[in-house]
């Protein structure tokens, strides 16, 4: 029976496990929000995103989704009579289009099949009109367990298309992959921190560019919410624009000062352990839904259900006898595929432990 007081323990790709350590920084006394106490934690938070983001630029604090994110972008660093264009390679890089025009932005798409990736020639090739004055894509399509190759798109973007603005979905990349937002040239990267800072929902991390706030300045009508002008001025006193969701920046806190001590490029490499584990028993059991593995993830793994099983019901046995979750096809890839996710605190014996309990299944 179902009781939301005894939860599964998460391999979904979002929100996942939690650790009780992160269970405590949420349980802290709360502080006034314009008071020095949170003035204080904003500045060290953000001075640690910073580190981990290898940037020397704006870093603020969403109380949103991730989905924010794309809103905040369009909103703000896009004209209504310019042109973005927006690469979709699946289901949440698909969602950016349909924002973007949902806030009245002229769209253009470059689609590939869900399952391949979106390479720095295909987007070159549109780029080459002239006409676009942004462009979008995600890092970590989260549907597909797609990785697009951000260093060669970026060098690319940087190379030929200097003038362009760079708007990336990180949302299931932000900490488990390796980002460098300076050097890489972007305007504004988004990430929610229940992917792999493994906290739980409720915030969301905006990486701003300096010329994206420029760009900000001279755009009309960019809202209330998500303006990144006033985020900005409420930055200089290390604070947010509006009411923050203090718990989870405590335990945000916690998390940047662990995956620093760890060290970033050790958080990477023992993503990329657990990628491992989990795209070898899914190549042996089944098949990538990542048509070339060099683009499989590093956070996630999509398995293409090659052999036909009812993946709802083995969802189902695996939550009933041992209380873990792992997820479902998304959207119309339900059924079509099957979604296990490694990345924030889950280890190589949870995932060993998972994979053993799917396989009794099968």
């Amino acid at each position: 029976m179902v009781d939301w007081k005894k939860p599964p323990k998460l391999f979904i790709p979002g929100p996942v496990h939690v650790v009780p350590e992160v269970l405590e920084q949420l349980s802290r006394y709360t502080i006034g929000h314009r008071a020095k106490e949170y003035s204080q934690l904003h500045g060290d938070t953000v001075a640690k995103l910073k580190k981990m983001l290898f940037t020397e630029q704006n870093i603020f604090l969403s109380t949103s989704s991730g989905s924010g994110g794309w809103e905040a972008s369009m909103r703000n660093l896009v004209k209504d009579d310019e042109t973005v264009l927006c690469c979709m390679c699946g289901a949440f890089s698909d969602k950016y289009s349909s924002v973007a025009k949902a806030c009245g932005k002229n769209v253009d798409e470059l689609k590939v099949d869900w399952g391949r990736a979106v390479t720095a020639e295909l987007i070159d090739e549109k780029l080459a009109s002239g006409k676009y004055a942004a462009v979008t894509f995600a890092y970590n399509e989260t549907s597909t367990g797609v990785t697009n190759p951000v260093i060669e798109i970026s060098k690319m973007l940087k190379e030929k298309y200097p003038d362009v603005l760079v708007f990336v979905d990180c949302v299931s990349a932000m900490a488990g992959l390796p980002l460098k937002f300076d050097e890489w040239g972007w305007d504004f990267a988004f990430a929610s921190v229940q992917k792999a800072f493994a906290i739980p929902p409720g915030l969301a991390i905006f990486a701003v560019s300096q010329r994206a706030m420029k760009k900000a300045e001279t755009v009309p009508n960019r809202g209330y919410y998500f303006d990144l002008l006033q985020f900005a001025k409420a930055a200089e006193k290390d604070q947010t624009p509006t009411t923050p969701a203090i718990p989870q920046i405590m335990a945000l806190n916690f998390q940047c000062e662990k995956m620093l001590a760890e060290g970033m490029e050790n958080v990477w490499a023992r993503h990329k352990k657990m990628a491992e584990l989990v795209r070898g028993w899914a190549k042996d059991k089944f098949a990538l839904f990542a048509e070339d593995e060099k683009y499989a993830s590093n956070t996630l793994t999509a398995v293409k259900n090659t052999r036909g099983i009812n993946v709802a019901e083995v969802i189902s046995a695996v939550k009933e006898k041992h209380n873990a979750a792992f997820g479902n096809g998304y959207g119309k890839l339900k059924e079509e595929s099957f979604r296990i996710a490694h990345m924030g605190d889950i280890t190589i014996n949870d995932l060993t432990e998972l994979l053993g309990w799917i396989d009794d299944e099968l």
